[in-house]
């Protein structure tokens, strides 16, 4: 993608979005800021850098301490922090020709400067981490009537944002390409995680997210952050992305390697197809409550004819015998936040559709239409926690707990893509560049 020629589109449709948000709630103008830098307590050191997503909404500047001021009809100002330091590398501007010359560009060496710079329009509002230094000059801080509408607006993306995306997917596939040899050459979590870094050719920080590199049980933790130093895995669960100018990939895949139980890789069989199934039944129109409700019956479905499960998929569905081995939702949206915005929202208002008490962690309750971007990321996963109310409950004589207790060592599995809504059904990015 040449983003010189999709950027000032994508430009302008954000402009015209903040113009009509700007005249619904009354504001004249709106100021953003690029974020400041985070010390841990009690230290100077600081953790890595992430920017307010709405201020990369509109410009993919790095950095702290930028301020963007934008105003209907009028070129947004930049106002850029460029300090005198000796004692830290600037951060550049790279790939500034395909969108500087879309800003009127200022510059100071100091954040109250560029602030100054900047301007601070009457009655403006502002975006940003910094609501103290806003009142100060007259500015309303964060007003959520403004927010909704604009988070409303970024579910929506442009052909800039997808291509962007897609480049973050077709790097992220390269990452997960090379920590698969590293897994089967009998790596430890450490050198898988290496070899996915490396392959990206970026720092941990500039990952999408901390990537999630599990051998065997630890795959059963959603989140597991550690990095162990023993090798010779039989299932590796690789969730791991990458970010283009600040839009990130989210991509999991699990692995077996030889020898690894068949019917734990039965079931990793099982899993494709289902994320196939829901895929096929995702189109505009569709609440994502729905396509969530099918995976959980098509996993019913698996966990009977895999023996796991003794009641019928109808019964296990009606009862929620398979939510304690899909205790996450289905998917959610992507974008420059990784579980991105406006995943509850009926709309630009801020009213929200919460999740169904049976399914709390479900992320996206909104009805699918084109251009939004999205995960589709099914799973099974074998967690003593989530398991043990069964094990204890009326149920428990419906799952058959030796075969259970015989594959838990090998923790879970997901499989998951990003996927682009169109106008009939959805494009599925990431199999493009790392098929299944």
């Amino acid at each position: 993608m040449d983003p010189r020629s999709l950027f000032p589109d994508h430009l302008r449709v954000r402009l015209d979005c903040l113009e009509q948000a700007l005249a619904a709630t009354g504001f004249p103008a709106l100021v953003v800021s690029s974020g400041v830098p985070f010390t841990y307590c009690a230290d100077d050191h600081e953790a890595p850098f992430q920017g307010v997503p709405h201020f990369r909404h509109y410009c993919p500047l790095e950095g702290p301490h930028h301020v963007l001021r934008l105003e209907p009809g009028r070129r947004p100002v930049l106002a850029l922090h460029v300090p005198r330091d000796f004692w830290c590398e600037q951060e550049p501007m790279e790939d500034a020709a395909f969108w500087a010359d879309l800003f009127e560009l200022r510059e100071a060496a100091t954040p109250d400067a560029v602030w100054d710079l900047a301007g601070r329009p009457a009655g403006a509002a502002y975006i940003g981490d910094e609501p103290g230094r806003a009142e100060a000059a007259g500015l309303q801080p964060n007003p959520a009537s403004l927010l909704s509408r604009l988070d409303w607006g970024r579910s929506f993306k442009t052909p800039y944002e997808i291509g962007t995306l897609e480049e973050a997917t077709a790097l992220g596939a390269r990452g997960h390409l090379a920590s698969r040899e590293a897994f089967l050459a009998g790596g430890s979590e450490v050198a898988i995680h290496h070899a996915f870094v490396q392959a990206v050719d970026a720092l941990d920080h500039q990952l999408a997210y901390p990537s999630i590199v599990a051998l065997e049980p630890k795959g059963a933790i959603l989140h597991y952050r550690n990095k162990r130093r023993r090798g010779d895995g039989k299932v590796l669960l690789l969730d791991c992305g990458a970010r283009v100018r600040g839009y990130g990939s989210d991509i999991t895949r699990t692995t077996a390697a030889p020898g690894c139980d068949p019917r734990f890789q039965s079931l990793m069989g099982g899993i494709l197809e289902l994320q196939r199934t829901v895929c096929a039944a995702l189109k505009p129109g569709l609440p994502f409550l729905q396509a969530h409700q099918l995976a959980h019956r098509e996993l019913c479905g698996l966990l009977h004819r895999s023996g796991i499960l003794k009641a019928a998929p109808e019964e296990a569905l009606a009862l929620g015998l398979s939510r304690p081995f899909m205790p996450h939702g289905l998917g959610h949206f992507l974008g420059l936040n990784i579980h991105d915005v406006a995943g509850h929202s009926t709309g630009p208002d801020g009213a929200l559709l919460p999740p169904p008490e049976q399914y709390p962690s479900l992320r996206l309750t909104r009805t699918l239409e084109p251009g939004h971007v999205l995960t589709v990321e099914p799973g099974l996963y074998f967690i003593p926690m989530l398991l043990q109310q069964f094990r204890e409950g009326p149920y428990a004589g419906r799952f058959d707990w030796r075969l259970i207790d015989e594959l838990s060592p090998l923790g879970g599995i997901r499989f998951e893509d990003n996927v682009v809504m169109t106008g009939s059904g959805i494009r599925n990015i990431t199999q493009e560049y790392l098929p299944s």
